[in-house]
């Protein structure tokens, strides 16, 4: 069964290259609606124009079906309200210094 807790354990393993930080712990994931095999993630990034959107939007997609079977993942990036450090973790923060 795919649950949020399970698609928010596999995000954990898609890293920010840039900073070495999981995109869960960066404050990337907005929202995970999971309806039978289908998952929609909304998602957001630090700005609309990072270079590398088409790489987390294709690392998101392939992560969650590499752990779950026959799954329809739909990525969609939203930039409203905009990224702020306040959506990071704690930890996150202290690593980057925040």
């Amino acid at each position: 069964m795919i649950t949020d807790k399970k698609v928010t354990d596999v995000l954990r393993n898609v890293i920010d290259p840039e900073v070495g930080i999981n995109i869960v712990d960066m404050g990337f994931i907005c929202d995970i609606d999971i309806r039978g095999k289908k998952v929609h993630i909304k998602m957001t990034l630090t700005v609309p124009t990072c270079p590398m959107r088409s790489m987390f939007l294709h690392e998101v997609e392939n992560a969650i079906k590499a752990v779950f079977d026959d799954v329809e993942v739909e990525v969609e990036l939203v930039f409203d309200p905009p990224w702020t450090s306040e959506r990071m973790t704690k930890d996150a923060r202290k690593k980057l210094g925040i």
